[in-house]
C-alpha cells in the first residue's frame, strides 16, 4: 500500500514538473519572440511602428515628427480630445530618467496636455519616480505587447 502510494505520488510529481517546464518554456519563447520583433528595427522605424499601434487604438492626428530638432518628441497624437506628445525608445536595456525629461520638455514645447514615453523595454526606478513627479505616462514593453495582442 505504501509503495503504490509513493509510486503514484512520484508519477504525479513528474507529470506536474513536465507541465510546469512546458509552461515556462512557452513563456520564454513568447517573450523571446516579442523582443526579437523589435531587435531589427531602427529607431525611426520603431517610431512608425508605435504610431501605427496608437492609430489602431483610436488615436487620431497621429504624426511622427521629423527626427532631428523634435525636442525629444517622436509622435504627436490625440485621443478623446486629449493631446499627447510621445517619446519613443527602442532600447536593449531599461529606460532611464533622460527620456522622461525629454518627454516633459517636449510636452510643453508642443503645448500638449499629456507627455508619454513608449518603449519596448522597462523603466529604471529613478525614471518611474521622475515620471510620477513630472506627470509623464510610461508605456513599457508589457503595455506594447498588450497593444500588439489586441490587433
Amino acid at each position: 500500500m505504501i509503495a503504490s502510494f509513493s509510486m503514484e505520488f512520484v508519477i504525479a510529481a513528474v507529470l506536474l514538473s513536465v507541465v510546469l517546464c512546458g509552461i515556462v518554456w512557452w513563456l520564454f519563447l513568447r517573450r523571446h519572440k516579442r523582443v526579437n520583433a523589435f531587435e531589427d528595427m531602427e529607431g525611426h522605424e520603431f517610431e512608425f511602428f508605435c504610431a501605427d499601434l496608437l492609430k489602431n487604438r483610436g488615436f487620431v492626428d497621429v504624426e511622427v515628427t521629423k527626427g532631428s530638432g523634435d525636442y525629444g518628441i517622436d509622435i504627436l497624437a490625440e485621443k478623446d480630445g486629449v493631446t499627447y506628445a510621445i517619446q519613443c525608445k527602442r532600447y536593449t536595456a531599461p529606460v532611464g530618467v533622460k527620456a522622461i525629461q525629454e518627454a516633459y520638455a517636449g510636452r510643453d514645447y508642443y503645448d500638449r496636455m499629456v507627455g508619454a514615453v513608449m518603449t519596448n523595454q522597462y523603466f529604471t526606478s529613478p525614471a518611474v519616480e521622475a515620471a510620477k513627479k513630472l506627470k509623464i505616462l510610461l508605456w513599457d514593453g508589457g503595455y506594447l505587447e498588450e497593444m500588439m495582442e489586441e490587433e
